[in-house]
């Protein structure tokens, strides 16, 4: 079904151009969700250097090696939201990286194991 919406366009209501418009709907929240892995890692490894457990309110002492479970961890998210933001065409990642404020120690771990 096609439908006028003046002289020279036109909005495909089926077929190809629906279907372009889901997966760019499924990309675009698929971004979203990994910024906002990226948000809630980096958020979770600020906390541990403020207060040492990962968790603000805890009185625990952190667990051995936790700060590098969760340096791995945002490493990781950030590497996911590349990929995405890759696969969806943009190429560069300053401006993510400055909006983010993903730190230069997450940054040299991104794609390592």
């Amino acid at each position: 079904m096609t439908r006028d919406i003046g002289s020279e366009y036109r909005i495909s209501l089926g077929g190809p151009l629906s279907l372009e418009l889901e997966i760019a709907s499924e990309k675009a929240a698929a971004l979203g969700r990994a910024g906002e892995a990226v948000e809630a890692t980096l958020a979770a490894l600020a906390a541990f250097d403020v207060g040492g457990t990962g968790r603000p309110a805890a009185s625990a002492k952190p667990a051995p090696g936790e700060r590098d479970r969760l340096l791995a961890a945002a490493a990781e998210a950030v590497w996911n939201y590349f990929v995405q933001r890759e696969a969806m065409g943009f190429l560069g990642h300053e401006d993510a990286i400055a909006t983010y404020g993903i730190p230069p120690e997450v940054l040299a771990r991104v794609g390592a194991e």
